[in-house]
């Protein structure tokens, strides 16, 4: 498995087309609807395996010093299987290069285990997106870069 940020026009295609296959098509939201408007300000990194996106995942600065992680999104054949994990140390590495000392997300009910392994804790329960689906916010410090 390959991670790196996308860079060509099939890169963007194939790391959209899994974000709106994982993140909003069950709940049948119009294909667009995975795309944000500060894409831009993000950093992006996917994880590749013999030209098939496995996961992807963004994370923007939202305060100073502080990390923010957007969707998070693993092929449902691929979860389980470590590829959630190497993405978001790869973004807990990037934030620690820009000296950020902490990452927040918003986390799905169903993802709250996931990220709890990972040393997230939750601070509260935050939103319910499309009218069914709990979201927490959670956090997690992270060490200084030596």
């Amino acid at each position: 498995m390959e991670l790196r940020i996308p860079h060509t026009n099939a890169d963007w295609k194939a790391y959209y087309a899994l974000r709106f296959r994982v993140l909003r098509e069950p709940w049948n939201q119009p294909l667009g609807s995975e795309i944000l408007a500060d894409e831009q300000d993000a950093i992006h990194i996917m994880a590749i395996e013999n030209d098939t996106v496995l996961g992807v995942a963004r994370m923007h600065e939202s305060a100073p010093n502080q990390g923010q992680v957007r969707c998070v999104a693993v092929a449902t054949d691929q979860q389980g299987k470590g590829v959630g994990k190497a993405i978001m140390r790869a973004l807990e590495e990037q934030a620690q290069k820009k000296a950020w000392n902490e990452i927040v997300l918003e986390a799905r009910e169903n993802a709250v285990p996931f990220y709890k392994s990972l040393g997230y804790h939750i601070e509260q329960e935050s939103y319910l997106l499309f009218g069914e689906i709990q979201h927490y916010r959670m956090k997690k410090a992270l060490p200084l870069s030596e």
